[in-house]
């Protein structure tokens, strides 16, 4: 059996295609990487996990109807909000921003950066199909966007990204379930200049001492070694689950001082 069936309202900028959604009715928690619900598509209800990014991508208004409609995602507006705060206590201007998105996704991280001010924005995901539905939903909040494997880089995507001179890096919900693992995070944050802003989000138990993700670890050692500077950390409500219940991440937002080297990453 299911429930909560929806379909999209407008987000304040496009009308979205109408998904039907069904999330599942269980009497037992779902590990959040095991996370599904039913989606009408083609006259029949299909299951799609989570973390099929690639289809939920494929099928415009899916992730909005899901995420943020149904589930009430809220990452990208408290890392923003949280990253303003940081900037204006720097009296630090916005447009001097030059982001690299992570995890880009869709570009709701994007939209969400302009809202705030920033001035240049490229987006990098390692699926196509992110990209696809970025350019076809929101094409107008990045000036570029490159689909790119961040562990195996080519040294022409190396020079590629050397070239934009980010001094910020984004990397919103996206890290700890493997999509992003840590190598590939370590290797968009040595693209930030040394002073540059980091803003992430990451789920509370991959920072905790239960981590098996390393993650907790690596940020560990960047504040040891003087790497990062952590400015604002904040412990918030992601987003519920298909129960209802709340999935807690905590944000943080500091400033890049060194490269992390390969031996942090062992």
């Amino acid at each position: 059996m299911e429930n909560g069936t929806s379909s999209p309202a407008t987000d304040g900028r496009a009308a979205r295609t109408a998904v039907p959604v069904r999330l599942p009715e269980q009497s037992e928690a779902i590990d959040q990487d095991a996370e599904y619900c039913s989606v009408l598509l083609e006259g029949r209800w299909q299951t799609v996990r989570f973390h099929d990014y690639d289809r939920i991508f494929s099928v415009p208004g899916l992730y909005e109807t899901l995420f943020h409609d149904l589930l009430d995602c809220r990452s990208p507006d408290v890392v923003g909000a949280l990253l303003t705060e940081e900037l204006r206590r720097d009296g630090v201007a916005a447009s001097a921003l030059r982001v690299l998105d992570l995890g880009a996704g869709n570009g709701l991280v994007a939209q969400r950066l302009r809202t705030v001010g920033a001035g240049h924005v490229v987006g990098v995901d390692i699926l196509a199909e992110a990209r696809q539905a970025a350019l076809r939903d929101r094409a107008e909040v990045y000036d570029d966007y490159h689909v790119l494997d961040m562990t195996g880089l080519s040294d022409s995507e190396v020079e590629l990204l050397r070239g934009y001179r980010f001094n910020a890096l984004a990397c919103v919900a996206a890290l700890g379930y493997g999509d992003i693992p840590v190598r590939a995070f370590a290797t968009a944050f040595n693209f930030v200049s040394d002073g540059g802003w980091v803003a992430f989000t990451i789920k509370d138990r991959f920072l905790s001492e239960t981590d098996e993700s390393g993650f907790a670890r690596l940020v560990r050692r960047c504040e040891e070694r003087g790497l990062l500077r952590v400015r604002a950390s904040r412990r918030y409500r992601h987003r519920l689950d298909v129960r209802g219940e709340p999935l807690h991440y905590v944000a943080v937002v500091g400033i890049k001082q060194a490269d992390i080297g390969a031996d942090l990453l062992d």
